[in-house]
C-alpha cells in the first residue's frame, strides 16, 4: 500500500459514526513506529448537557501500517489502543478485574467479526487518595486497558470493524448499556 492508498483508506475510516455518547476526534499519530499511521481519540460522556455532563471514559486508537510488516506484528497492520475509565472502588478491589478487562477487550473485537493475530496488552487498576489541600476530592479508582493486535483483513476498508470493536470496548468499560442488535440511535454522532 502506497501513500495514496493509505490516504484513501483514512478517508474511509473518517466516516465512522459511533454511538452518540462517544465523541471521536482525529489526533496526530506517532510518526516513528511505522511508515504510515492514523489516530483517533475518544471521550465518552453520560449524554447529559451542561453541568450534568460527566466524562465516563477516554481512549486513543492508533492504526499503524508497515508495508511488508514487522516480525512481531504478524501482519502489515497493527492496531494499538489505550482506554481509561473510572470504576467503582469495590470493582477496583476485585482481584479478577484485570482478567475481566482483558476479556472485555477480546470480546469487543471478536463480536464485530474481526480476525486478528498477536494480541497483547495490559490491564491496570489505579487507585488514588487525595491529601492536604486536595483532601476535599473524593478517592478515585480507574481501570486502564492498553492493547495491540494485528488485524487480518482481505480489504483494508475492513479495518473499520476493528475501530468499531474498539468503540464497543470503550462503551463497555464506561458502563454504557449495550445497544441491541438492529437498533441504531436516532441522534447523530458528535465529532470534533
Amino acid at each position: 500500500m502506497d501513500s495514496f492508498a493509505f490516504d484513501k483508506l483514512i478517508d474511509h475510516l473518517r466516516l465512522i459514526t459511533p454511538r452518540p455518547e462517544i465523541i471521536l476526534e482525529e489526533v496526530p499519530a506517532p510518526q516513528k513506529l511505522a511508515a504510515y499511521s492514523f489516530a483517533f481519540s475518544a471521550d465518552v460522556s453520560n449524554g447529559l448537557l451542561g453541568d450534568a455532563e460527566d466524562e465516563l471514559a477516554s481512549g486513543r486508537f492508533v492504526l499503524l501500517h508497515e508495508p511488508g510488516g514487522q516480525d512481531t506484528w504478524e501482519g502489515e497492520f497493527r492496531c494499538v489502543t489505550f482506554v481509561r475509565a473510572d470504576v467503582d472502588p469495590v470493582m477496583q478491589e476485585d482481584p479478577l478485574l484485570p482478567e475481566v478487562g482483558w476479556s472485555w477487550f477480546l470480546e469487543s473485537i471478536t463480536n464485530t467479526g474481526c480476525e486478528f493475530n498477536a494480541p497483547s496488552g495490559t490491564v491496570t487498576r489505579v487507585s488514588s487518595a487525595s491529601f492536604g489541600k486536595l483532601s476535599p476530592r473524593h478517592d478515585e479508582s480507574e481501570m486502564e486497558i492498553r492493547a495491540s493486535w494485528s488485524p487480518i483483513v482481505e480489504d483494508p476498508r475492513d479495518l473499520i470493524k476493528h475501530i468499531e470493536g474498539w468503540c464497543n470496548l470503550i462503551a463497555e468499560v464506561s458502563g454504557l448499556p449495550p445497544v441491541p442488535e438492529g437498533v441504531s440511535a436516532i441522534t447523530s454522532a458528535k465529532r470534533k
